[in-house]
């Protein structure tokens, strides 16, 4: 079989380089080892696909060469998206953040680039794998399970090793290196943390304890949202955000009260309040459970009276910069996204075309481009797709 472009990987970056591609008029192909196409969409955001993010800027994004990104985000934006999504007449709102969702389900985002991809003329093959690639003087053959296939252009959307579950490998990152490219080492991203030994002990009857908002920092960088407690760490959006930027040793806080000033709302309750018990009062604005946890590892609880104005001010700064040791992540087995990838440094930022072999992309989680939570990798698998779908 002979095709113009051959994609392999059937998720959000690989259909809309074929949607890209087959408007072009060229000849396309998809193929994916997945028995279903676009798991990772039906999945997204409770089932109800976060498919982009108003505030898409490069600064959302992590990579060794934090420049590459700006180009294809700038040529496919988050408005060019939204118009798809309005012209199949997907009703969509904006729940937080410039986060948008689908009103009613993922499937809906799936359907629309598959009729998309049919009114391109392409294929799509579900529960085709590959099992050799090697490049020829026309360009590529690659062996499927359905064959041999011939292609000027290969485009490797296969995605990182986040959720194995719903089929992720390695496969991206070992025909990169089999055709000399860098990949840079992989981590999982976007996942919840965990703890261990004392730091375990200390927290982990608190799980399904939730702060509505509370901000994780490490560094200079920090994230402001919902926490969750869990039985092995930590999770909820702060977490997941601020989890790619952690490393191992790394000094991760706690600002469990970001919109309070702590230390001053403490002095005004001792004046208005002296008999009450600082438990009682911390358990106003905190859960109980966490407060009481709180209390046993360092306030005491006594009658407000008792503080002394230092105190207070201590307890409200320490509110604002809790010490957590978080000892590792749940690992890809639940991470959203894979850190690292395909260097960037071998790829043209404005096509996704390798630099070392002409007509072989790569686009998507593949690469060493990252996002926060919040629709932006999804942005990120848009604009990378429709930029090598351009030209391959």
């Amino acid at each position: 079989m002979k095709v113009d472009v051959l994609i392999v990987g059937a998720g959000a970056a690989g259909l809309m380089c074929a949607i890209s591609a087959g408007q072009r008029g060229r000849r396309v192909l998809v193929v994916d080892h997945a028995n279903k196409v676009g798991k990772k969409i039906l999945m997204s955001g409770g089932g109800r696909c976060n498919f982009t993010n108003l505030g898409v800027t490069p600064a959302q994004y992590l990579s060794a060469n934090p420049h590459f990104a700006k180009s294809a985000l700038a040529r496919y934006t988050p408005w060019d998206f939204i118009a798809l999504v309005e012209k199949h007449r997907i009703a969509y709102h904006e729940k937080e953040l410039g986060q948008l969702f689908c009103d009613d389900s993922s499937r809906q985002v799936v359907r629309m680039l598959l009729d998309e991809c049919i009114a391109a003329g392409v294929s799509v093959e579900a529960n085709c794998g590959v099992q050799s690639v090697r490049k020829t003087l026309e360009g590529f053959s690659v062996h499927t399970a359905r064959g041999e296939v011939h292609a000027q252009s290969l485009v490797v959307a296969s995605g990182g090793l986040s959720i194995p579950s719903m089929g992720a490998t390695g496969f991206g990152y070992a025909l990169a290196r089999q055709f000399g490219h860098a990949v840079l080492p992989t981590r999982a991203g976007l996942v919840p943390l965990t703890l261990s030994g004392k730091h375990q002990q200390h927290y982990r009857d608190l799980a399904g304890v939730a702060l509505p908002t509370a901000e994780a920092s490490v560094g200079r960088q920090g994230f402001r949202a919902g926490l969750l407690f869990t039985h092995r760490g930590l999770s909820g959006p702060a977490i997941l955000q601020i989890s790619s930027y952690w490393q191992p040793g790394d000094d991760l806080r706690l600002d469990l009260l970001p919109d309070q000033d702590v230390g001053g709302w403490l002095l005004a309750q001792r004046l208005a309040r002296p008999p009450a018990e600082l438990k009682s009062v911390l358990g106003e604005v905190l859960p109980k459970r966490l407060v009481q946890r709180l209390c046993e590892q360092r306030f005491d609880s006594r009658p407000m009276r008792q503080y002394r104005e230092a105190e207070l001010s201590g307890i409200g700064e320490e509110l604002h910069a809790w010490p957590i040791t978080a000892s590792g992540t749940e690992g890809y087995r639940t991470a959203e996204v894979t850190l690292g990838g395909v260097d960037t440094d071998e790829l043209s930022s404005s096509t996704m075309q390798s630099k070392l072999v002409p007509g072989l992309y790569f686009i998507g989680e593949v690469v060493d481009v990252s996002g926060w939570l919040g629709g932006y990798n999804f942005q990120w698998a848009w604009a990378s797709g429709w930029a090598a779908g351009e030209v391959a």
